[in-house]
């Protein structure tokens, strides 16, 4: 209780010159205080007093020892208190100077926490640099696994905040308080806690945050300011733990690399005869333009084993795995691994086959050799990502139609084995279906670059990036369409990225050079057709406008109509030249009469029946389903077009 509450106006008579009560008054509440009653015994004294009619200034004595005893009471219970916090802490600090297990430390600061603060839970998150997020390191009374699994973003929850802010935080009931930032994750994870109550204090290193440390309580509570204190010297305590373990790791690292140093040292000797062997082996098969294979088949000479370059997915994961984290060359069954990697990428792996014991010289020729192939495949990529930018810097030149010598254009080509002479077709390509992020679409658009490259320098042909995809100029083999070709690339850009690409195809083109325009209007061509391809629902698809109908003289550039006539109705307008027949003019008199025999053979003045033989013929020479609204519309629009293409015969 606090001192204020028990100034007396004066001493009364019953009281010596210091203000304290009588002897007889003080006397019970003496023994309360030796036996450590509880605060409602102190009243008892009082009511006995009142009860049996004891004098005035007497029963006000004994309100004063009561007040005077319960501040002493409290005094204690305060001494009590605080000497357990101390000795609490006394024997964590103990612990940290003994540190051995880093876990059991924090186990032990969370569970003294939750004891001295009387709380429900108490629990322990550290920072993680690599996600940006805190996440649950120790909890103690948790009994829900979603809470015990939580990770928490900067600024999200009161531990975020906490983390963010580096200032202790408390909330008397956690859901109504709006001071930080809720999310859907967080406060499942605390309901199933049951948790209302949470105070959090910083874990720092210096000005660094890297934890916090909370308690918590399943009802409606306030934290004085004495446990607030309390709890941020356990989070010290904890980050000092924190701080020692991190020590004793580099500590521990720091002597693993010198016992290293110091075993490189000894073998240094016997080492430097075989290195040199190596070294100059390599060295040589370099300079001279060997590839991986090269290399493979010189080390296998040196060590007296069979060495082969596999592809990372075809090599053991496991073995690769613990071969790029160690930096070493490690044993599978009875063959070594030795991962192929640089930077954070992973090339593929260089493999001894039934080679089991392996001395450390013949270990560190299989882990240079992977370092020398490391080197080849990242040369032989530069070289290849600097061919495909003076391919896509050709094709931007072609595209953006600008007034340049043929004969350089010619030779620009010559020199990446592409001949603008040849027929060509244009192809704009597109990832189709929707990204995670900003970050997965861009990634996706680089692999979409690096097959089209790659599809591109196979095939003697160009690709560059433009308007959020891909576009290739790729030659058209003998027999070829654009069709066929626009379909294959979109299954093979497809395949290689692991996403639907959608590719529209322009019509052949040739004179690449003479027409600064060509190019750039076949790419446009190309857009319409893929935009067309998206619309009709058929995207991860390719065609070309010849594959639209009537729609295709609408998306190809030049508006071939002889091609649509042609691709309708051109084995009727054929047969009728051949035969001398009348299916052509039949058929437009069938469109004309409604599609109604009955009425087409007034029209002719013929016999019905000779009207359904003659729609019989065309029904073979157009096919089934000549008569659908489709196949119909596009035949009456090929008929009219005909007409107009050759009045005279009409």
């Amino acid at each position: 209780m606090s001192r204020d509450h028990v100034q007396p106006a004066g001493p009364p008579a019953s009281e010596g010159a210091t203000g304290a009560p009588d002897d007889g008054a003080g006397a019970p509440y003496l023994e309360l205080l030796a036996r450590d009653a509880p605060v409602e015994a102190y009243e008892q004294p009082v009511l006995l007093a009142r009860a049996g009619g004891q004098p005035a200034d007497r029963v006000a004595a004994l309100e004063r020892a009561k007040l005077l005893a319960l501040r002493v009471r409290s005094e204690l219970e305060g001494r009590r208190r605080r000497e357990a916090e101390l000795s609490a802490l006394f024997e964590t600090a103990h612990d940290l100077a003994g540190l051995r297990d880093l876990d059991a430390v924090l186990q032990a600061i969370v569970q003294r926490a939750r004891s001295l603060l009387s709380t429900d839970v108490a629990y322990l998150s550290l920072n993680d640099p690599a996600r940006g997020d805190t996440y649950m390191r120790v909890t103690e009374g948790s009994v829900a696994a979603r809470f015990q699994q939580l990770r928490l973003g900067m600024g999200e929850g009161l531990g975020g905040l906490v983390a963010q802010t580096a200032r202790p935080y408390v909330t008397d009931d956690y859901f109504k308080d709006a001071r930080f930032q809720h999310t859907r994750a967080i406060d499942a994870g605390v309901e199933d806690e049951g948790l209302i109550a949470i105070l959090g204090v910083p874990l720092m290193l210096g000005p660094n945050v890297i934890g916090v440390l909370f308690a918590a309580d399943r009802r409606a509570r306030v934290f004085e300011r004495g446990q607030i204190a309390l709890l941020g010297s356990f989070a010290a305590l904890a980050a000092a733990a924190i701080d020692t373990a991190n020590l004793l790791t580099e500590t521990r690292s720091a002597l693993a690399g010198l016992e290293r140093a110091n075993e490189i040292i000894r073998d240094r000797s016997a080492v430097i005869e075989r290195a040199s062997e190596v070294h100059d082996r390599l060295a040589e098969l370099v300079l001279r333009g060997g590839g991986v294979h090269d290399v493979a088949a010189a080390v296998s000479q040196v060590i007296d084993g069979t060495v082969e370059f596999t592809e990372a997915g075809t090599a053991p994961a496991g073995a690769l795995k613990a071969s790029r984290t160690e930096g070493h060359a490690v044993r599978h069954q009875g063959d070594w691994i030795a991962a192929v990697a640089a930077g954070g990428e992973l090339l593929g792996a260089l493999v001894l086959r039934g080679h089991p014991d392996l001395d450390p010289v013949d270990q560190r020729t299989l882990e240079r050799a992977a370092m020398v192939t490391s080197l080849l495949l990242l040369a032989r990529r530069s070289a290849a990502e600097a061919e495909h930018r003076v391919r896509g810097e050709l094709l931007d030149d072609l595209l953006d139609a600008r007034d340049r010598d043929p004969r350089l254009l010619r030779e620009r080509a010559a020199r990446l084995h592409a001949d603008l002479d040849a027929t060509h077709v244009v192809l704009a390509a597109r990832l189709d279906g929707p990204a995670a992020d900003a970050d997965e679409e861009a990634a996706a658009r680089r692999r979409l670059w690096s097959a089209a490259s790659h599809l591109a320098a196979t095939r003697h042909g160009l690709a560059a990036v433009r308007d959020g995809g891909t576009v290739l100029l790729l030659p058209l083999a003998a027999g070829d369409s654009a069709t066929e070709l626009a379909r294959r690339t979109a299954r093979h850009l497809g395949t290689a990225v692991h996403q639907p690409v959608t590719v529209g195809a322009s019509a052949p083109v040739t004179d690449l050079t003479v027409h600064h325009d060509t190019v750039a209007g076949a790419y446009a061509e190309g857009r319409r057709c893929l935009d067309a391809l998206r619309l009709l629902g058929r995207g991860g698809d390719g065609a070309a406008a010849e594959d639209f109908g009537f729609l295709g003289l609408l998306l190809a550039g030049d508006r071939d109509v002889g091609g649509f006539v042609g691709r309708t109705v051109g084995p009727v307008v054929d047969y009728d030249e051949r035969r001398g027949t009348e299916l052509l003019h039949t058929l437009d008199a069938y469109f004309a009469c409604g599609m109604s025999p009955a009425r087409t053979k007034d029209a002719l003045h013929v016999h019905v029946n000779t009207v359904a033989q003659r729609l019989e013929r065309v029904g073979r020479l157009l096919g089934e389903d000549w008569q659908t609204p489709a196949r119909a519309l596009e035949i009456q629009l090929a008929l009219r077009l005909h007409r107009l293409a050759t009045p005279e015969r009409h």
